[in-house]
């Protein structure tokens, strides 16, 4: 599993912020699923108000997520 790094806009008529999550997966496509369903379930944002800019792999020494870096590093 490797980690990923997934940038984005939310485009909400009274709200519009930037986001960043980390995600473990396989591949870049279903890290952005995650963040779609994620967000999309907790803030309730639907996914015509997201706007992914930028996903990208992240080396394990550059995990922000504690809980991430523990998994994946195991240290």
């Amino acid at each position: 599993m490797k980690v990923f790094r997934v940038t984005g806009k939310i485009y909400k008529p009274n709200l519009k912020t930037d986001f960043v999550r980390e995600m473990i997966a396989d591949k870049p496509e279903h890290a952005e699923e995650r963040v779609y369903a994620e967000i999309g379930s907790r803030h309730r944002v639907k996914r015509c108000h997201m706007k992914v800019t930028k996903v990208e792999e992240v080396p394990a020494e550059e995990i922000e997520n504690p809980i991430l870096k523990k998994m994946v590093v195991g240290a």
